[in-house]
């Protein structure tokens, strides 16, 4: 039997071929940067250990100071050597002789000298990190981070150097998960859930990433948890929110979702006073799926003019056109918004500024678009945990940027006290 490789020589010549395009493009000021680089980073570090020696190399033990006197006693140790450290940067890769002392310590005794600025067992300037790191937030998968990154690190970088890197933000990523909120001034939350694909257990399986953005008082969303679940249940809700409010977040002042039963049961048992918007868009949804084909049109034109009115009255109005309307040509159509009850029109309380950023849940809506955009490269994700780092880290790495709600400016001012005459 034949076998067919995909990796045929054809193929792999062009791949090499691809790889050494610009290696011809020799840069005289790159290459003479990168050739005093050495010599720059040993000078740092020897002058480091002077001071810590507090004598120069090959300088005498001073005198003995007089046993009143202040300040240092001279030397405080003594040198021993050099030793071999590879030293990964945005100028390449480079070989220090990294030198090595014994400091004397006050019970008499010697201890290693280690350097701050070239730290024990580091490899990587921490702008190589973060280089490295932005590149794969871009939008590429290990492997086409070691050839977007070829030409400045001198084709020092592999994938297996990019997954290292990556697992470094783990540690960020679990002190923010740990993060109090209690002096977070929120008041207003916005939650909705998104389905990935990632792998368990060698195959690929969808899992949910439920997200929760807060709002504060001057307007700015900010990010307060993305928790990777099995479903949008009431119990996954549960446990997101009980995390939220176990690390201070105060009870928020209204609140925007999706309309998801489980989600609604969550905040039902935990915030059941504050007022609730319910997404229009995915209302919207809503209504299309119980109407055919052909009335799609007709269906979002009366919606529409219904939810975008100029003002509560015009809404109230337009609503009880189009129930009368739809029961007679599409009475799905109108129990699907009864269904909705007055949650789909708590915007119409706060203040008519206000309405364009109360009514959806888009501004979730878009991270999810601008998240799944970023992993298409990807196809599935190495497992779940990585998925809600990943979300975490385009928005902590500015890869992602949130501005400030419209109508922020009036966020102060209370809600009317009367919803909309739901009478039909």
């Amino acid at each position: 039997m034949t076998s067919n490789s995909t990796n045929s020589p054809t193929l792999q010549s062009e791949a090499t071929a691809a790889v050494h395009l610009l290696d011809d493009w020799f840069d005289p000021i790159e290459a003479g940067l990168r050739d005093r680089v050495r010599e720059f980073i040993q000078v740092m570090i020897e002058s480091e250990l002077e001071t810590a020696l507090s004598r120069p190399r090959y300088g005498r033990r001073p005198k003995t100071p007089d046993e009143n006197a202040e300040g240092p006693s001279g030397i405080t140790g003594h040198r021993h050597g050099h030793r071999s450290r590879s030293l990964l940067g945005t100028f390449g890769r480079v070989e220090i002789a990294l030198p090595r002392a014994r400091l004397d310590t006050a019970e008499g005794k010697t201890t290693e000298w280690r350097s701050t600025v070239l730290r024990v067992y580091q490899r990587r300037t921490r702008h190589a990190d973060s280089l490295i790191a932005g590149a794969y937030l871009a939008g590429t998968n290990t492997r086409r981070v070691r050839r977007a990154l070829a030409a400045v690190f001198g084709g020092a970088v592999s994938k297996d150097t990019v997954s290292r890197v990556w697992r470094k933000v783990k540690s960020d990523w679990d002190a923010w998960n740990a993060r109090s909120l209690a002096a977070e001034p929120i008041i207003r939350l916005i939650l909705d859930g998104t389905v990935v694909r990632v792998r368990l257990d060698r195959k690929a399986t969808s899992i949910v990433l439920l997200v929760v953005l807060g709002v504060r008082d001057d307007g700015q969303k900010v990010l307060l948890a993305v928790k990777n679940m099995g479903g949008e249940t009431s119990q996954a809700w549960c446990a997101v929110l009980d995390d939220l409010v176990k690390r201070g977040l105060r009870q928020p002042q209204f609140l925007i979702v999706d309309g998801g039963a489980g989600l609604e049961q969550a905040l039902a048992a935990l915030w059941g006073d504050v007022p609730t918007q319910r997404c229009t868009v995915h209302k919207h949804r809503n209504l299309l799926a119980h109407a055919p084909p052909r009335l799609h049109d007709e269906v979002s034109a009366d919606y529409n003019d219904m939810i975008y009115a100029a003002s509560a009255a015009e809404v109230e109005e337009r609503r009880r056109a189009f129930l009368r309307k739809w029961r007679l040509k599409c009475k799905a159509v109108a129990d699907s918004l009864e269904e909705a009850g007055d949650r789909l029109f708590t915007f119409t309380r706060l203040p008519l500024s206000q309405w364009k950023s109360a009514r959806t849940t888009n501004a979730i809506e878009r991270l999810h678009e601008e998240f799944k955009r970023r992993i298409k490269t990807q196809t599935v994700l190495p497992s779940a945990e990585t998925a809600a780092l990943l979300f975490w880290a385009l928005l902590a790495a500015g890869q992602i940027t949130m501005r400030k709600v419209d109508g922020w400016q009036t966020l102060t001012e209370k809600l009317a006290d009367t919803p909309i005459d739901l009478a039909a």
